[in-house]
């Protein structure tokens, strides 16, 4: 059963997907990384750093607030779409 417009979550209401490239700031360094996975207020991003630190800290993946990414690139909305149409036949 779909969830009512009033009990979606917070990321379910944002403009961002599984897949999407976007930008944060990560101990006041910009950094740029691919959506892996959603929760409630926030999703798992995988990033690049050559800091040493900041491998050693977060192994190439962290945590952010939604409303604290900005979009870089979407994903393939569409060709998920299609796809998922194909099958159905």
């Amino acid at each position: 059963m779909p969830k009512k417009p009033d009990e979606q979550t917070s990321t379910e209401k944002s403009q961002f997907e599984i897949g999407d490239e976007v930008g944060f700031k990560l101990e006041k360094e910009d950094f740029t990384g691919i959506i892996e996975k959603q929760y409630t207020n926030s999703f798992m991003v995988t990033f690049k750093s050559l800091d040493p630190e900041i491998l050693d800290k977060y192994h190439n993946s962290t945590v952010v607030n939604w409303q604290n990414l900005t979009m870089i690139k979407e994903g393939p909305r569409e060709q998920l779409k299609k796809d998922n149409s194909d099958e159905d036949k």
